[in-house]
């Protein structure tokens, strides 16, 4: 054996440090830690989010009005719906909208549901139509304002002077400013359907916006101008023409008026009449004709002050653009048919007249 290996020194070996021992004992311990804070913080996000899958059964109880935000998805309506109480979680929700096409039809609005219901009934309850929360409001053309506010009240339940007050702002609600501030027969007539949240200010807002859509597509105001009357006196004339004839006379109609406006002759037409006697009667008494009101057209010449009732878009058109005739009278012969006859010459207008009694007479 070489002189190297005798004198060579074996080293003893090393111990682990007792110090770096419990260094790496506490970091150990420490990652334990983390890792279950970290898996119990998931579980509680997961809960809180409605993750897990976990569903109800049934149907559920009480009730619950969930809003659907315009752009929502589904996962987002899931969301709400669990943090409303309505589902137990947003997973299964969205488990339940996977399966059926129609989940992607849901769009913004108010919704009736129930509280711990499973994700398959609220997936079928927010898809019947039943259930959509809204104020629907069916305004038929030719309703008076105080009609239309009564419709409003019916409909809403909100107070008749909420709605008077608003019709009084009507100028800063969309009104044009041609309509003097006067909202009779910018109402526009339409089926309408508000969200349950929606004040009077909202709904005759809506209505008069809908007037100026349907201004816009008719090109109102340029029209008016040719009749060689102003926006406002056509929007009367359309009453008059909505009040007094069937659609399938109201460019007729509409030519009587502008003919017998064009001669200096009275209008003598009882829907005025009614307006001011705030009355629908088809047959007028001698005492009711005679009423002292500046909407009596048999006893004044020229236009009533105001439209008379809000028009639909068909009387709008024939007011701006009126058959072409010489009628100067018409007799709706057979109200029940809306059968009307039109002429020129007075003597023939007494025999529709005449009929028109006889009608009256057989069906008093």
């Amino acid at each position: 054996m070489s002189e190297l290996g005798l004198n060579m020194e074996v080293e003893p070996p090393k111990q682990p440090h007792p110090e770096k021992k419990g260094r790496g004992a506490v970091v150990l311990a420490v990652l334990v830690f983390i890792g279950v804070i970290g898996f119990i913080g998931v579980l509680l996000v997961r809960q809180f989010l409605g993750g897990g899958g976990e569903d109800y059964s049934g149907t559920g109880n009480g009730e619950v009005i969930i809003e659907v935000r315009d752009g929502q998805t589904l996962s987002e309506i899931g969301t709400t719906l669990k943090e409303n109480g309505v589902v137990a979680s947003a997973d299964s929700f969205i488990d339940a909208a996977a399966s059926n096409d129609q989940a992607q039809t849901i769009g913004p609005g108010y919704y009736r549901l129930a509280e711990r219901m499973s994700a398959q009934a609220a997936l079928e309850a927010m898809l019947d139509p039943a259930n959509q929360v809204v104020i629907r409001a069916v305004i038929p053309e030719g309703l008076r304002e105080e009609q239309v506010v009564r419709r409003l009240v019916e409909a809403s339940d909100i107070p008749a002077a909420r709605f008077e007050a608003a019709i009084k702002d009507a100028s800063a609600l969309g009104l044009p400013k041609w309509a003097k501030g006067n909202a009779e027969g910018f109402l526009f007539p339409a089926t309408y359907e508000f969200p349950p949240t929606a004040g009077a200010r909202d709904m005759i807002e809506a209505m008069i916006t809908r007037y100026n859509e349907a201004a816009r597509s008719l090109d109102f105001v340029a029209r008016s101008k040719r009749t060689g009357y102003s926006p406002y006196e056509v929007m009367v004339i359309a009453s008059l023409v909505q009040a007094e004839g069937h659609p399938d006379d109201y460019g007729k109609v509409s030519r009587v008026i502008y003919n017998r406006l064009a001669a200096g002759m009275p209008l003598q037409l009882d829907a005025t009449v009614n307006y001011a006697l705030k009355k629908s009667e088809i047959n007028l008494s001698p005492d009711e004709i005679a009423t002292s009101s500046p909407y009596n057209t048999y006893q004044n010449t020229g236009l009533p002050p105001t439209p008379i009732n809000q028009p639909g878009e068909a009387a709008m058109d024939a007011a701006l653009e009126p058959d072409k005739g010489d009628w100067l009278y018409f007799v709706a012969v057979n109200p029940d048919t809306g059968e009307t006859k039109f002429t020129a010459d007075y003597n023939e207008f007494l025999e529709f007249k005449a009929e028109f009694e006889e009608y009256i007479a057989k069906n008093p």
